[in-house]
């Protein structure tokens, strides 16, 4: 098979070659970069590789295979017999320097004949990494443990494994001059939208960088052209079996090598509440638990704002919730409690974070004593406010996307500010604003508030519920109503 691109031409003198190759790959310098030279009949034969790439077992064994050519009459010339020798699943033939150099450093080898200037790709790559383990962001209490590593070819196959329809695509495209980045589009065809599938590659063939240095949020930021809007676009997934039923409902995948999270795309607000214990459950239990994570995630944005309002107009609260509000006086604001507050939960999140796992769980039992019971001792925060903006935390924490709880902090921070200067109004025009630029969004042409806005009765339905599995339908075009669906 051959592979024609834009490129300097191979070199007939294999001494010619060599040169090129030794100057471009580094040979000498570079450790891992490093060739082997043998002669088949007198033909010298050149073989180039990157340690750590490469299976050594597969290459040891290619060249005992070729090495036993030596002394073989025949008619056929060494090219020949070195094609017909080659035993792998997956052979190339290249002309160019630049495939030839691209494919070294994406871990194949390269096997050049003195004579030829074409020369044999052969894959024996085994990279390094993990294997694939249940993700942390998305665990559930029953239901497959696998989940996506960073190698782009594990990835591709755990896909495989659940989607075994004959029109699964998954189109490889480069990006990056320098770093040669492996980006998969994945989606099946006839279910995605055509139109859609087009946009995507054709977003990704624009790119021009040289290197894709934090790989899959890098490419989200060149495909989606976010700028400054904290909500997220995408919808990121570490579990194979979420992103194979977004597949299904005619969404496209793009998965990037180096990552162990997978872009979903096209995404709503709505996307970015799912969890897969939701569908691990019975539908009355998933809905359940749907609503409960709804509330955590309403809790998160108002609960703070809506309080700190009762606050500054008690007038407003019925006779039976006369007890909300501080009882006692402090010398600091109510504002400032909840500021400072909510900023030092932010303080433990990242400490936590960064924190090793063996002196963590004691951090977070001394922070909790420090901020909790000592600060309201000494009189820094009232009691309500250690409580509501733990409630507002946890909240937070309910929220399936971390992207999206970030985002949402962000606006709840907002609203708590404008709220705390011009009170009632200020909140209420607060939260319309957020509404309504919530409804603004769109994510390729997608609006983000579907099936709110613009409503539709059917799938709004299905955002409430949790249906059936019966009841969900596929369509084609990328058309589908489901739990999960555009």
């Amino acid at each position: 098979m051959t592979n024609d691109q834009k490129g300097t031409n191979l070199y007939p003198k294999i001494i010619d070659n060599a040169n090129v190759f030794k100057k471009r790959l580094g040979l000498g310098v570079s450790f891992d970069a490093g060739n082997r030279v043998f002669h088949i009949n007198s033909t010298e034969v050149n073989l180039y590789y990157v340690s750590g790439l490469t299976n050594t077992f597969y290459i040891q064994m290619i060249l005992e295979e070729l090495m036993s050519l030596d002394n073989f009459e025949t008619d056929k010339t060494v090219f020949q017999l070195v094609e017909e020798k080659i035993v792998n699943q997956s052979v190339l033939i290249v002309k160019t320097f630049e495939e030839a150099i691209r494919f070294i450093f994406s871990g194949l080898i390269v096997i050049i004949v003195d004579g030829e200037d074409k020369a044999f790709v052969v894959d024996v790559r085994s990279y390094p990494g993990r294997n694939p383990a249940e993700p942390d962001t998305e665990r559930v209490v029953r239901g497959s443990r696998d989940g996506f590593i960073e190698n782009i070819v594990i990835n591709t196959a755990l896909l495989r494994r659940r989607i075994r329809d004959e029109n699964l695509r998954h189109e490889l495209i480069r990006v990056g001059t320098s770093s040669q980045m492996d980006i998969c589009i994945a989606y099946i065809e006839g279910i995605a939208n055509k139109d859609l599938v087009d946009e995507i590659r054709n977003r990704i063939n624009s790119i021009n960088v040289d290197g894709l240095s934090m790989s899959e949020k890098k490419l989200e930021e060149f495909i989606m052209e976010q700028n400054y809007n904290p909500f997220p676009l995408v919808r990121y997934s570490e579990r194979p079996d979420v992103v194979s039923n977004h597949l299904i409902e005619g969404h496209v995948a793009i998965i990037v090598d180096t990552s162990p999270s997978v872009m979903i795309t096209p995404i709503t607000y709505y996307h970015l509440l799912q969890h897969a214990e939701e569908f691990r459950q019975t539908p009355a239990v998933g809905t359940f638990l749907r609503w409960v994570r709804y509330m955590g995630v309403f809790m998160s944005l108002f609960l703070l704002p809506i309080w700190l309002l009762l606050c500054m107009h008690p007038e407003i609260l019925p006779s039976g919730l006369s007890y909300i509000g501080p009882k006692e006086t402090s010398n600091i604001p109510i504002f400032l409690q909840l500021i400072i507050a909510d900023i030092g939960i932010e303080f433990l999140r990242m400490a936590s974070i960064h924190t090793p796992n063996a002196v963590s769980t004691s951090m977070g039992i001394i922070a909790a004593i420090l901020i909790g019971q000592v600060a309201i001792a000494v009189g820094l925060f009232q009691s309500e406010v250690v409580l509501y903006t733990a409630i507002s935390m946890i909240g937070s924490y309910s929220t399936p996307s971390y992207e999206l709880a970030l985002a949402n902090k962000l606006a709840k921070f907002i609203i708590l500010v404008v709220t705390a200067i011009f009170g009632i109004k200020g909140f209420m025009v607060s939260s319309t604003v957020f509404i309504l630029f919530l409804v603004s969004l769109k994510t390729l042409n997608t609006p983000y508030m579907w099936p709110f806005i613009p409503f539709d009765a059917r799938a709004f339905f299905h955002f409430v519920i949790r249906t059936k599995a019966s009841e969900n339908k596929k369509k084609k075009g990328g058309k589908t109503i489901g739990d999960a669906t555009l």
